[in-house]
C-alpha cells in the first residue's frame, strides 16, 4: 500500500436520493446498494482511498444511512496506531438554516466543513459514491503538486454520444483546464471543446474516438480554496457553480484518467457493470495485487455448496447453496443465496441474502429461489423468497411497469427487497 498522507482528507459523496437506481434505493442509499455478489458501491471508493494511502476518510449521506453506517462500522475499522478513520456524516438540523438538505455537491461539503475539520489538513479530495474504476490517487496529487495547481480534476475522453451527460473542458498544452462547461448542448459549443490531435498523440488517445475530456467528479482542492469558494453560499454544485467560476480565480489543472470507469447510475449501468464481471476478461476486477484490491466486510461465511449445476460466465459468492440441475448463465450470485433444483437463471443479479433464516416472528417463506424457477434478465434483491415454478422473464416485455412486488426499468425486472413472489407466478 501507499504511503499514508495524514495532511490529506478524503470526502466521498454518497448522492441524492438515487431516484434513477429505485427501487434499489426504496430502503438503502446509493452508496449501500451491493455490487458484484459481495460488495458495495461505497467500497470502491473507500479501498481506492486506502491503497493510496488516504486513512482519513468521511463519506456524506442524507438518505437512508443506516445499512451503510453499519457496514462501514463492519468493514473498516482502523488500527489504533495509524489514527486513520472511514467515518459517516450525516445531513442534520443546524441552527439557522432555512433548508438542511444539501442542495449540491459544493452545498454537501460546506455543511460538512466544521464537522470534518477541513481546517486541519493541507489538501481535500471530493470523490463520488456511485462509480466502478480503480485509481491510485498518488498519481493526481502528484500532478497537483507539480503543477502548484489550487484545484485538480480527475478528466476521462469520453466520445461524442457521451458528451451531454458530463461536464466537458478545454484544455491547454500543459494541461491547465481554460474553459469548463456543465453538460454542453448545442453543436458549436461541443465542436469547440473538442481536443487538439497533437494532444490526443501525446496522451495516448489518438485514434480512440474519445475527443472530450469529461470530468470525473473527482476533485483535488487546496483547503486554503476550497474554504474560500465555498463562503460563497449561491454555489451549490461543482460542475455548475464551483469550477466554472473558479478558472479565472485558480490555477485549475486537470488530470487525465485513461482507463475503466464507470458511473453507476441508472438501472441499466448498474445492470450492465455486474454481468460484466463473470466474463474472461472483465474490465473491471475485484481482485489484483495487494496495491489495488477491494476490501469489504468479512463475514466468515462457508464456502459454496453446488449439487451439480452448469455455470457460464459468472460470479457467485460465498456462502452460497445451489441444488442438482441449476443453470446459471452471465449472472452475479450474492451471498447467502439458495437456488432450488433445476432453476434457470440468465443475465440477471441475485443479490442474495442478510441472513440464512429469517428473524423469529416473520412468517413469511423462506428467502430464496424455489425449485424450477426462470429467471432472465432480472434484478433479484436481498432476502427476496420465490416459490417454486414461478417465471421472472418479463413476459409482456415491457420497458416500464410497476406491479405488484415488481418493478419494470428499462426492460429490467427488479424483485425488490424482502418481496414474496407466490409459485407459479409468472411477471
Amino acid at each position: 500500500m501507499s504511503t499514508p498522507h495524514p495532511d490529506t482528507l478524503a470526502i466521498i459523496l454518497g448522492g441524492g436520493k438515487g431516484s434513477r437506481l429505485f427501487p434499489l434505493t426504496e430502503e438503502r442509499c446509493k452508496p449501500a446498494v451491493p455490487l458484484g455478489g459481495k460488495y458495495r458501491l461505497i467500497d470502491v471508493p473507500i479501498s481506492n482511498c486506502i491503497n493510496s494511502g488516504l486513512r482519513h476518510v468521511y463519506v456524506v449521506t442524507q438518505y437512508m444511512s443506516a445499512s451503510l453506517n453499519q457496514h462501514i462500522a463492519q468493514a473498516y475499522v482502523m488500527d489504533v496506531f495509524s489514527k486513520g478513520f472511514v467515518s459517516v456524516l450525516a445531513a442534520t438540523q443546524q441552527t439557522g438554516e432555512q433548508d438542511d438538505w444539501f442542495q449540491g455537491t459544493a452545498d454537501a461539503i460546506r455543511k460538512c466543513m466544521s464537522w470534518a475539520n477541513i481546517a486541519r489538513y493541507k489538501r481535500v479530495v471530493i470523490l463520488s459514491g456511485d462509480q466502478l474504476y480503480k485509481m491510485n490517487y498518488n498519481d493526481m496529487l502528484q500532478t497537483h503538486e507539480a503543477n502548484k495547481a489550487a484545484i485538480t480534476i480527475g478528466v476521462l475522453p469520453v466520445e461524442r454520444k457521451d458528451v451531454e451527460g458530463f461536464g466537458i473542458m478545454r484544455i491547454d498544452q500543459s494541461g491547465a483546464i481554460t474553459e469548463f462547461v456543465e453538460k454542453p448542448k448545442t453543436d458549436a459549443v461541443v465542436e469547440s471543446l473538442r481536443i487538439t490531435k497533437e494532444w490526443a498523440a501525446g496522451q495516448g488517445v489518438a485514434g480512440t474516438g474519445k475527443e472530450w475530456l469529461a470530468s470525473m467528479g473527482i476533485y483535488v482542492f487546496e483547503t486554503k480554496a476550497l474554504i474560500e469558494i465555498l463562503k460563497e453560499q449561491g454555489k451549490v454544485d461543482f460542475g455548475k457553480d464551483v469550477i466554472p467560476d473558479a478558472l479565472t480565480k485558480y490555477k485549475t489543472q486537470s488530470h487525465l484518467f485513461n482507463d475503466y470507469w464507470e458511473d453507476i447510475g441508472t438501472i441499466k449501468s448498474f445492470f450492465e457493470a455486474n454481468l460484466a464481471l463473470g466474463a474472461a476478461n472483465p474490465p473491471f476486477d475485484f481482485y489484483g495485487t495487494d496495491a489495488e484490491k477491494i476490501f469489504t466486510n468479512q463475514r466468515f461465511l462457508m464456502a459454496s455448496r453446488f449439487g451439480g449445476a452448469h455455470v457460464t460466465e459468472s460470479v457467485i459468492s460465498d456462502g452460497c447453496v445451489i441444488c442438482q440441475g441449476t443453470s446459471i448463465n452471465r449472472s452475479v450470485i450474492g451471498i447467502r443465496s439458495r437456488i432450488g433444483k433445476g432453476a434457470n437463471i440468465d443475465e440477471s443479479i441475485v443479490m442474495g441474502a442478510d441472513f440464512y433464516e429469517r428473524p423469529p416472528g416473520d412468517h413469511r417463506s423462506e428467502h430464496g429461489i424455489g425449485a424450477g424457477v426462470m429467471i432472465k434478465r432480472a434484478i433479484i434483491d436481498k432476502n427476496v423468497s420465490i416459490g417454486d415454478g414461478a417465471k421472472i422473464v418479463n413476459a409482456k416485455n415491457v420497458d416500464s411497469e410497476d406491479g405488484e412486488n415488481y418493478y419494470i426499468r428499462e426492460g429490467i425486472v427488479i424483485i425488490p427487497k424482502n418481496a414474496h413472489i407466490p409459485p407459479g407466478t409468472i411477471i
